[in-house]
C-alpha cells in the first residue's frame, strides 16, 4: 500500500499542475499587457515629460501633477460629464437590452430576423459610427432635423452646437451602439436557462411577472453583473465616437475623461499630467467595479470576513 501511495503522489501532482501549466502562458501575457502600461502610467505621472523628450532627462514632479490635478476645475468638470453620461447610457442600455432579450428569447415568427437587425450596430466600428450620427445630427444638412421637420414641425435644432442637446446626442448614440451587446449577453443567459426550472414556475401558478422576475433575472443575475460590468468599463474608456462627434464641444459638455487625457496627452504634450489623471480614472473604474461585485455577492463578501 505504501508503494503504490507513493507512486500515485507523483501523478495526481502532475494531473494538478497540467491545467495550470497549460493556461500559465495566457496568464502571463494578460499580466504583461495589463501591468506594465498601468505600472507606466503611475510611473510617468511623477514627471513632466512631453514625446520626443528622452524620459530620462525629463524633471522629475514629484507629487504635484496629482496636487495639479486636484485643484483642477476642469478635470472634476469633466469627471461629471462621464459620470451623468455613464448613468444615462448604463441605465437605459441595461432596461432596454434585457426587455428586448425578454421579448425575442421564445421562438416567435420573426425573431431570427429582428434579432439580426438588433446586432447590425455591434458591427459598425465606432469611428464610423461617430461620422454616421455626427451627419445625422447636423444641423444643416442633417436627416433628423429634416424629418423631424417634415413630421412633426419641428424648427431644426443645433444639435452638436448645444450643449444639453450635444450631451443628449451622444447618449443617444451610445444608446444605439450598445443596447445591442447587453441584448445578445441576455438573450444568451435566457435561453440556457434550465426548461424544467421555468416550467415548474408555469405548474406553481406564477405569472409573466414572476417568472421574469422571481425566476429568469435572479437566475441570470451574475450574467447581469458582467455585463453591466463591461458597460461601465467601456463608458470610462469611451474616446472614439465623442472624438469624432463634437470633440469634446460645445465647451466641455461632451468631453469625457478618457477624451480629456488624450488631449491632455496630445494637445497639449502634458504625458507627465495626462498620466496622473489617467491614475484617477483606473482607481474611479476599480472602485465602483468593486463596489458592484460587493453589493452583487453581499453573502460571500460576509462569508469570507
Amino acid at each position: 500500500m505504501t508503494v503504490l501511495t507513493q507512486s500515485r503522489k507523483p501523478r495526481f501532482a502532475a494531473e494538478t499542475m497540467t491545467p495550470y501549466t497549460f493556461i500559465t502562458p495566457a496568464i502571463l501575457v494578460i499580466l504583461g499587457g495589463l501591468l506594465y502600461p498601468v505600472f507606466m502610467a503611475f510611473y510617468l505621472s511623477f514627471y513632466d515629460w512631453e514625446i520626443g523628450r528622452d524620459l530620462a532627462k525629463a524633471p522629475f514632479m514629484g507629487v504635484d501633477n496629482f496636487v495639479r490635478m486636484v485643484q483642477d476645475p476642469q478635470v472634476w468638470e469633466v469627471l461629471w460629464v462621464t459620470l451623468r453620461f455613464g448613468f444615462w447610457t448604463i441605465t437605459i442600455e441595461m432596461t432596454l437590452g434585457v426587455a428586448l432579450a425578454l421579448l425575442l428569447e421564445k421562438p416567435i415568427r420573426g425573431a431570427s430576423f429582428f434579432r439580426t437587425i438588433f446586432i447590425l450596430p455591434l458591427m459598425v466600428s465606432p469611428v464610423v459610427v461617430g461620422l454616421i450620427w455626427r451627419y445625422l445630427f447636423d444641423a444643416r444638412i442633417g436627416w433628423i432635423n429634416y424629418y423631424l421637420g417634415a413630421f412633426f414641425g419641428i424648427e431644426p435644432q443645433v444639435w452638436l452646437g448645444d450643449a444639453d442637446l450635444a450631451f443628449f446626442a451622444i447618449v443617444f448614440t451610445d444608446i444605439w451602439q450598445w443596447t445591442p451587446f447587453i441584448f445578445i449577453i441576455v438573450i444568451a443567459g435566457l435561453q440556457a436557462l434550465p426548461s424544467e426550472v421555468v416550467e415548474a414556475s408555469t405548474i406553481d401558478g406564477a405569472n409573466w411577472y414572476q417568472q421574469v422576475f422571481l425566476v429568469k433575472l435572479p437566475m441570470i443575475k451574475s450574467i447581469l453583473v458582467i455585463a453591466l460590468l463591461m458597460r461601465l468599463i467601456d463608458v470610462f474608456r469611451g474616446l472614439e465616437v465623442m472624438l469624432i462627434m463634437t470633440g469634446g464641444g460645445p465647451g466641455r459638455a461632451t468631453e469625457l475623461l478618457s477624451l480629456h487625457i488624450y488631449n491632455r496627452a496630445f494637445d497639449t504634450q502634458q504625458l507627465g499630467y495626462a498620466s496622473a489623471i489617467s491614475v484617477l480614472l483606473i482607481l474611479i473604474v476599480f472602485a465602483i467595479s468593486t463596489a458592484i461585485l460587493t453589493m452583487a455577492n453581499p453573502m460571500k463578501s460576509k462569508s469570507d470576513v
